[in-house]
């Protein structure tokens, strides 16, 4: 049965049951499979993934870990978790891998509970330049805890100020240091955030939500022979479910797992495990690999059609996965290009630029390089999206040629 057939189903299913559910389900199905998805932490999940998140697993309730349950009927999802971190451990080359954290902001949290007591002072990329809310945010848990400091970026090139973090923690000494952004798109060094750790004595924190899917597909460099913690997320390039996990070695095993059962989190959910067990799986063969690539090069693609229509590139291009994009020079703020962008079926998120108020534009190639789209298919996007912007196409025509063209690489064929 193909997916198509298989959420049929599954709807019919809950037409019967729950018609009102049933509607918004398929409405968002096809809003899915009709507009461009470029948001840079989304993707499409593979239907073994799927078929394991509507499992019967799912009703398993299994505080604490295999071979130590705090309920009985455990022994087959104990399998489902153990094959899920072997193939962690294998896929990351990590000592230890933890399952269980239900996103990538509760990994965050729980590698801070593992290392870091409340106001501990700790050093992270500032909001403004693309650190996470974890990073030190007032409105997070982080910024409430912990002393944060902030580095930030060269306001010439955008990239990381290495010799700022070296400064930075040599004045504040601080217990952690944090590497990791949500909209940094170059590679980061953390070789030179490994050294800076060491000569002040600080823990080093690896937040790799998104590029931990490249990492697996050999498409970007690898925080686990240098951080003592990498926390990441297991959507986003990796492909798999909605979750998160935390990576560190055999002297950390212990508190990184009593940090996230009892510390932070009750009972794992099991038929998302089994999903990231299959999603792991999946990233450790020759097509994962080649679509890690493939993302990339469509991201530089993109950033480099961008750019070449007027937009102004961070960093002037993109290693990664995400690219982000000031559209002030054609004429039109970040939020007001996020709107118009989305009337016309291309779906995006506005994000900080560095050294200003101005917001930009961030985008990924993940979901759309799922479908099957390459070079191509990004300049038509590029043209798309920038003709959009200019007024020069009307969104109600912009959005038929999306239509088409997501026609051509629907997210689940048959």
């Amino acid at each position: 049965m193909s997916v198509t057939h298989a959420l049929e189903a599954d709807a019919d299913v809950l037409r019967r049951q729950d018609p009102e559910l049933a509607e918004i389900l398929l409405a968002e199905r096809h809003r899915q499979s009709t507009t461009l998805q470029l948001i840079a932490a989304e993707n499409f999940t593979s239907p073994a993934v799927l078929a394991a998140l509507g499992s019967p697993l799912a009703n398993k309730y299994a505080e604490g870990y295999p071979g130590a349950r705090h309920h009985g009927g455990c022994e087959i999802v104990d399998l489902a978790e153990r094959l899920a971190v072997q193939r962690a451990q294998d896929l990351f080359g990590a000592e230890h891998a933890n399952v269980q954290s239900h996103s990538g902001s509760s990994a965050v949290l729980a590698a801070y509970a593992a290392l870091l007591r409340p106001g501990d002072s700790v050093l992270a990329l500032g909001l403004p330049y693309g650190g996470h809310l974890t990073h030190g945010s007032p409105a997070n848990f982080s910024g409430r805890w912990f002393d944060f400091v902030g580095y930030g970026v060269d306001a010439e090139t955008g990239l990381i100020d290495y010799d700022q973090v070296r400064t930075l923690a040599r004045t504040h000494r601080p217990k952690a240091i944090v590497c990791g952004s949500i909209a940094y798109p170059r590679h980061i060094d953390y070789a030179a955030f490994r050294e800076v750790a060491d000569e002040v004595g600080a823990y080093l924190i690896a937040d790799a939500a998104h590029p931990m899917g490249l990492v697996a597909g050999g498409a970007a460099p690898s925080p686990v022979p240098y951080a003592d913690i990498v926390c990441a997320t297991t959507h986003k390039v990796l492909r798999g479910p909605r979750g998160g996990m935390i990576l560190c070695g055999s002297e950390l095993a212990e508190r990184v797992d009593r940090a996230v059962f009892p510390f932070t989190q009750g009972g794992a959910q099991m038929h998302t495990i089994a999903g990231k067990a299959v999603a792991f799986g999946e990233a450790r063969t020759p097509a994962f690999a080649a679509y890690a690539h493939q993302v990339v090069a469509n991201a530089r693609t993109l950033a480099a059609h961008l750019a070449a229509e007027g937009l102004v590139v961070t960093t002037g291009g993109t290693d990664t996965h995400l690219l982000t994009a000031d559209p002030a020079p054609l004429g039109v703020d970040g939020r007001t290009a996020r709107g118009r962008l989305a009337a016309a079926g291309i779906v995006l998120d506005c994000c900080a630029l560095p050294h200003g108020d101005a917001r930009g534009l961030r985008l990924g190639t993940a979901a759309v390089t799922t479908q099957g789209m390459a070079e191509g298919e990004m300049r038509t996007v590029g043209a798309l999206l920038a003709g959009v912007l200019r007024g020069g196409t009307d969104p109600a025509v912009a959005r038929e040629s999306v239509r088409e063209l997501v026609a051509g690489f629907p997210p689940y064929p048959g």
